[in-house]
């Protein structure tokens, strides 16, 4: 294996730690997310019930919709400063503020493309719904938006790990921050006040 090759397997390698990493980060903002969902759905209205009736659809913004979005911005949060610190060492690189704007746009869309998953998991009439026989909501391991909600976040976990290591770490360090630079021109973000 020539210079050539040693340099592929050494950025593979390094790739693959990084992966490592970003997925132990990731399993706790599992734990994290599934935590603050059991949370609201103990304190919260049913999570089956409906917040907002879209006119004209058989679909409704429910409550588990909110209760997702909420645990996301928790676990989102959580899963920044980790891979911050940890996976990606970004920390030194740029200012706090700077670094999670993309990360946190990331993650919204994921959230999005991860609300969807879920709709279509837990809307009775989706071809792909879980089976409420089985999934009856009578105990915790039984309840449906817990089993769904898992689902969703490893379905969507490798496009944020993708995203997140090509544009949101990368791109503070080289100074590209394509997105966030003109939303800060345009008055929409403050600046790097906080590091």
């Amino acid at each position: 294996m020539g210079s050539r090759g040693a340099a592929l397997l050494a950025r593979h390698r390094r790739n693959l730690g990084l992966l490592g990493r970003f997925g132990v980060v990731g399993a706790s903002g599992v734990v994290v997310n599934l935590l603050v969902l059991v949370v609201l759905r103990r304190l919260g209205p049913h999570f089956d019930d409906v917040v907002v009736g879209l006119a004209a659809s058989d679909f409704n913004v429910r409550w588990y919709h909110v209760y997702s979005t909420l645990a996301f911005l928790v676990a989102n949060l959580s899963n920044f400063q980790l891979n911050r610190t940890w996976t990606f060492r970004s920390s030194r690189a740029a200012g706090w503020w700077r670094e999670y704007w993309p990360f946190l746009v990331v993650g919204l869309g994921g959230q999005l493309v991860g609300l969807a998953l879920l709709t279509l998991l837990m809307h009775p009439h989706s071809p792909v719904a879980l089976p409420t026989d089985v999934l009856d909501d009578s105990t915790g391991l039984r309840t449906r938006l817990y089993w769904a909600q898992l689902a969703v976040i490893v379905l969507v976990t490798p496009l944020s790990f993708v995203l997140n290591k090509l544009w949101t770490f990368a791109a503070v360090r080289t100074g590209r921050l394509d997105l966030v630079d003109p939303l800060r021109e345009a008055g929409v973000l403050a600046g790097d006040e906080v590091q």
